[in-house]
């Protein structure tokens, strides 16, 4: 009988141990996109292959998809070659869903994670960066975007100045995170560009949010407005190249 009590005994032991939480993976849709403002919705985000500006090129196409989730880290990539004009062809990105839509001053922090490549062939332009967009109401026109770039690929922010060999003049140089600051209008709202004085950085972990707060501190834009648009992905302007993302995450608290 004594056997059976230490038995007895262990048995609530063994319920009440703590139960190990696995992030599994879980069945997206990897069907490949390459409609003008074709998407797929999975968790909390949305693949945009966004090819706004596709009637700039003489020729090109863009094809985005995703190919793994696990928890709250997405994995995703696009192939894009464009020939012809000066302008920004396409924006492939990850769109946030949730979260969005607060008032600046009622965000703490946007941690994110993003782990990403990129091979080009030939002559390349292009960037890497996150894209946000405030409005001065919930779900409203955009009023300010901030663009914070992770890769400068032969191409530059918009900027209310440009010297003298056509390079943009940024109103600060590295306020923040040994990026300098642009400013200027696209002709529809404010766009604030931060850059990397030099450099890529293709493993991101920190907050997005302290951009944010500069602007707010620093620049004038009101804690008032709206968080509208969250976004990371490659502006394409010309040339042939692969963007492979291995892991991205992004919260708003």
């Amino acid at each position: 009988m004594l056997s059976l009590s230490v038995l007895l005994l262990c048995v609530p032991l063994v319920s009440c141990m703590p139960r190990m939480h696995k992030h599994h993976a879980r069945a997206v849709d990897t069907t490949p996109i390459s409609g003008r403002y074709d998407s797929v919705n999975v968790g909390q985000y949305s693949l945009l292959n966004n090819l706004w500006g596709e009637y700039d090129a003489s020729s090109g196409s863009q094809t985005s998809q995703i190919t793994s989730m696990s928890g709250s880290t997405i994995a995703w990539e696009t192939n894009w070659t464009w020939t012809g004009g000066t302008e920004v062809k396409s924006f492939a990105n990850i769109q946030l869903n949730t979260g969005i839509n607060q008032q600046l001053s009622a965000i703490s922090s946007m941690p994110s994670t993003w782990h990403w490549s990129q091979s080009n062939t030939g002559a390349v332009v292009a960037d890497v960066a996150y894209d946000l967009f405030t409005s001065d109401t919930a779900g409203g026109s955009n009023v300010n975007e901030i663009m914070i770039w992770l890769a400068n690929v032969n191409s530059g922010p918009i900027a209310a100045q440009y010297n003298a060999t056509g390079q943009a003049v940024p109103i600060l140089e590295k306020p923040l995170n040994r990026r300098n600051l642009y400013s200027g209008s696209n002709g529809y709202n404010q766009v604030y560009s931060f850059l990397l004085t030099s450099g890529t950085i293709t493993s991101f972990e920190g907050d997005v949010y302290p951009f944010l707060s500069y602007l707010i501190d620093n620049e004038g834009m009101s804690s008032s407005q709206y968080l509208t648009t969250a976004q990371a992905g490659t502006e394409a302007t010309s040339g042939t190249a692969k963007l492979t993302t291995s892991a991205y995450s992004l919260t708003i608290n």
